[in-house]
């Protein structure tokens, strides 16, 4: 035993300058000249690997100290700002101002080729196949998805109830119990493998995962379900069936058998295997669901033909202005902003490098809803869609995307008659045995936030991508506070002030 304690040390021994051995350098990035924030700077150790600053200008990397040397620097490159060099060796929480980039007249001439803006476009067309990596790439990754749900109206009007317990009082407890205001945020650290091409198959390993938001919503709906399903259980039978109707739409419901099984029954051998499919089936519905919202913010982008950011594909429907010259990085780049003529739905800037022609940089926003129906009482409207991507090139020198923010905001409302009928074959006399009639009134507004940065993009080959077997082995760790020391030793985007500040109510 004395020898397997002995072993266990010495492997701790060395794994030790690994685990532990990090500095940890923090700061804020601001401009030097108006002392605001300067966000999605790129924050890089030797200019080799890094994170990028939040909207707040924020900034955390760690540091492996067995890796750090006197010759080390931190190196800061931002839109529109001299590049700046810093030694590791300084203090571990920074205000760092950097300088707005002067643009020499001789550089504009020299760079400029007398190229006219509709000789730009053409030629960003032209390059965007051979620019942007479509090959395979394995992408080191954090993503962060922002939720935010407000109930502005939650009414529900009974007009007939054949259940006595189904009263007015009784519907609008349950309503008051709603929470009119719910926030939550998921955070997956990860690697993704495969293709950043439409349709085209990924895999996704998750390192670590977290889920911020107040369980104790959850739990104050409980008691008015277990109400619920008392009356359920004492007023309808088990053998009966539901039709549901609204307006000229219905449809038919048969009742959960088990839905009568007693509670203390309940622990057997198939229901615990039962709990353990669900657990397995929720890390694969987890891992899913990451897994489509990346790639589908890898191949929205301006780069393919079929997407909503159509201005390059279909730059007749655009009217574009070369606004300026400015260096992304250590690349001049063209300033240029588009907007609609008639009915595209966006406007923005992008940033095309001068050398090259490929978009570096992309900042864009609706000017008018992008989805907008109401129809037979049911209403959707998608009225805020912004976002921003930055491409930087991998090793295979194509651009793969570097950073992603997207910012959609909805509201959706339903005011509709609605009826529900129990009915039962079973029973002498009349099928219908019981009928609760209402009406609907609600309205719902959700914004979602998504952020996605890629730390490295690196080539692999069709048979490394075929060797890789996708495992859905992470369940999310529910946080129900911002905890700073979960994501110690990982680099990731520092979170905002509403995820710093969030606290769930006990």
């Amino acid at each position: 035993m004395s020898s397997i304690k002995h072993l266990l040390f010495l492997a701790i021994l060395c794994c030790a300058p690994t685990l532990f051995a990090q500095k940890l350098t923090k700061g804020i990035l601001l401009d030097s000249v108006t002392k605001k924030a300067v966000p999605f700077a790129t924050v890089s150790v030797n200019n080799n690997y890094g994170v990028l600053s939040n909207e707040r200008g924020e900034f955390k990397i760690f540091l492996k100290e067995v890796e750090i040397t006197n010759q080390d620097s931190l190196y800061i490159s931002c839109l529109g700002y001299d590049g700046k060099r810093l030694p590791l060796t300084v203090s571990d929480s920074l205000n760092i101002f950097l300088s707005p980039k002067n643009i020499e007249l001789d550089e504009v001439v020299l760079t400029n080729k007398t190229y006219s803006l509709d000789e730009i476009i053409k030629h960003i067309q032209d390059s965007l196949e051979s620019n942007y990596d479509n090959n395979f790439i394995k992408s080191t990754l954090f993503f962060r998805e922002s939720n935010i749900n407000e109930i502005q109206k939650s009414e529900i009007k009974i007009k007939t109830s054949s259940i006595p317990e189904f009263n007015q009082g009784f519907i609008d407890s349950v309503m008051q119990s709603l929470p009119k205001y719910s926030d939550s945020y998921t955070e997956i650290l990860g690697n993704l493998y495969g293709k950043n091409m439409p349709g085209s198959e990924n895999k996704l390993n998750i390192i670590k995962a977290s889920e911020l938001y107040d369980k104790s919503q959850e739990i104050s709906m409980e008691a008015y379900e277990e109400r619920f399903n008392d009356i359920i259980k004492q007023n309808v039978k088990r053998d009966s069936y539901f039709k549901i109707k609204s307006g000229i739409f219905s449809t038919k419901e048969d009742m959960d058998s088990t839905f009568y099984d007693n509670p203390e029954a309940k622990e057997t051998e198939a229901l615990l295997e039962e709990q353990k499919k669900k657990e397995e089936n929720r890390k694969n519905n987890f891992l899913k669901y990451r897994k489509s919202m990346i790639a589908r913010m890898n191949t929205q982008s301006f780069i393919y033909e079929d997407t909503d950011l159509n201005f390059i594909h279909k730059a007749k429907k655009y009217r574009f202005e070369l606004l300026d010259y400015t260096f992304l990085n250590n690349d001049f780049v063209y300033k240029i902003s588009f907007r609609p003529k008639g009915s595209a739905d966006y406007k923005g800037i992008m940033y095309v490098n001068t050398e090259d022609f490929a978009i570096l940089r992309l900042d864009f926003e609706n000017v008018k809803s992008v989805e907008k129906f109401n129809l037979l009482g049911l209403s959707y409207n998608l009225f805020l869609k912004k976002g921003t991507y930055i491409y930087s090139k991998n090793n295979n020198d194509k651009y793969s995307l570097k950073f992603a923010e997207l910012t959609e905001s909805s509201k959706m409302g339903i005011k509709r008659p609605l009826k529900i009928i129990e009915k039962n074959k079973n029973v002498k006399g009349r099928r219908k045995q019981n009928e609760l009639a209402c009406n609907l009134h609600f309205i719902v507004e959700m914004s979602a936030k998504k952020e996605l940065v890629v730390f490295e993009n690196s080539g692999i080959d069709e048979v490394a991508f075929s060797d890789f077997e996708e495992k859905a082995k992470v369940t999310p760790v529910y946080l129900p506070s911002y905890d700073p020391e979960f994501w110690m030793g990982y680099n990731v985007i520092e979170p905002n002030q509403a995820i710093k500040e969030f606290k769930s109510i006990e």
